[in-house]
């Protein structure tokens, strides 16, 4: 190594903004420029339009893979202002143009579909091209952009037909290793986000062989039953018909939980769990409690209808979760994600309060459908399971 000293200070720091900085770094912001970055910026963009539905502004979303290569992504809600409306959120402008102004709310209805953070600007950064049109009072808008540079202003193009907001964009070459998008891993989150949110209605759409044109709608008014009923359609046989669901809102953790569950005769466990729509692959307080309420549920109907002696011991995790599906999904209004990947909650009051309402509903269910519980906790107690 050379003995000489290197010295850094202000006048070596190199300083800069948006779309430069990102278009420098994109993996930064996107986590990588292969295909997992290439979708998310379709999720970025997205994003918007979903969090809108989730407040009540927006209907029905189009999401549509274009002939040229690139997406588009459309909504019915009142129209986006383009510019900042005075003491108001920032517009779609400010949104596609700088970083400070993507971070938005991280509340239950902030859904991020995808683990990099949401900003409108780092998709209009990394595309050759993107173009905005809001349908507004009366008026078409039209903005276009190139590489994250406004080469026009917000234009008038004659009288708006309805009202709304679309996004299209073309992900540039020179930044990402392939331009293909994936329908199936699109389809894959949007029909995610569309059973955790009861009311979203996404179409995906693939125009891009003319000859072979491909559309797939996601809406279920079901929630996570569905999702469960869904989960089973692939090769799980269930042992009892309908799925056991609720929803319980609960000012103590300051969130809502939703739970589906179902046991069926396969040996494997399938529980997903969710924060805020965001998947929480390593679990977290919400997996916490909903497997100890279902421990407590099971184990005392177990004992209480002679299920089990006095000699037995209480039916482990690993009994009781043979052949079980179920998805746990919390919305909190402020998340607390721990480690680096931001994948397992950490909020304290959410596992007791998961808990309690898991174990309320299962025992109810138990208590109502006694021939079904039977057949249940009958193949735990055979010893059908793993351990």
């Amino acid at each position: 190594m050379s003995e000489r000293t290197v010295r850094y200070d202000a006048a070596r720091a190199e300083f800069l903004e948006a779309p430069a900085a990102i278009r420098k770094r994109p993996g930064m912001y996107i986590g990588s420029t292969s295909e997992r970055g290439l979708h998310h910026l379709v999720f970025n963009v997205a994003d918007r339009a979903v969090k809108e539905t989730l407040e009540g502004r927006v209907g029905p979303i189009g999401i549509t893979l274009t002939p040229d290569g690139g997406v588009r992504i459309a909504d019915d809600g009142p129209g986006s202002p383009l510019r900042t409306e005075a003491g108001g959120a920032p517009g779609l402008e400010a949104q596609l143009t700088g970083m400070e102004a993507g971070a938005g709310s991280v509340g239950r209805h902030s859904v991020a579909l995808d683990s990099n953070g949401t900003w409108l600007c780092v998709t209009n950064a990394l595309s050759s091209r993107l173009t905005v049109e809001v349908r507004r009072e009366g008026t078409r808008w039209i903005q276009e952009y190139a590489r994250g540079i406004a080469v026009t202003r917000p234009t008038a193009a004659g009288p708006a037909t309805g009202h709304g907001t679309s996004i299209a964009f073309v992900a540039d070459p020179e930044i990402f290793g392939t331009n293909e998008f994936s329908f199936t891993t699109l389809a894959e989150r949007f029909r995610e986000l569309a059973f955790l949110n009861r009311g979203l209605d996404i179409t995906l759409t693939d125009e891009r062989a003319p000859d072979r044109p491909r559309s797939e709608r996601f809406r279920f008014p079901g929630g996570a039953r569905d999702f469960v009923a869904f989960l089973d359609a692939q090769n799980r046989k269930p042992v009892h018909p309908e799925a056991i669901s609720f929803q319980r809102e609960d000012p103590r953790m300051a969130a809502t939980s939703e739970v589906a569950l179902r046991w069926s005769g396969s040996l494997e466990e399938q529980v997903l769990s969710y924060a805020n729509s965001r998947p929480t692959y390593q679990g977290g307080t919400h997996v916490v409690g909903f497997s100890a309420g279902l421990s407590v549920a099971v184990n005392t109907y177990a004992r209480e209808r002679g299920l089990l002696t006095s000699a037995d011991p209480d039916l482990s995790a690993g009994q009781i979760g043979t052949g079980l599906t179920a998805v746990v999904s919390v919305k909190v209004d402020r998340p607390e994600f721990l480690g680096a990947t931001r994948a397992v909650l950490g909020n304290r009051a959410v596992r007791l309060c998961v808990e309690e309402a898991v174990r309320e509903h299962v025992s109810g269910w138990l208590e109502t459908h006694p021939e079904q519980a039977s057949t249940v906790i009958g193949r735990m107690v055979r010893g059908v399971a793993r351990d």
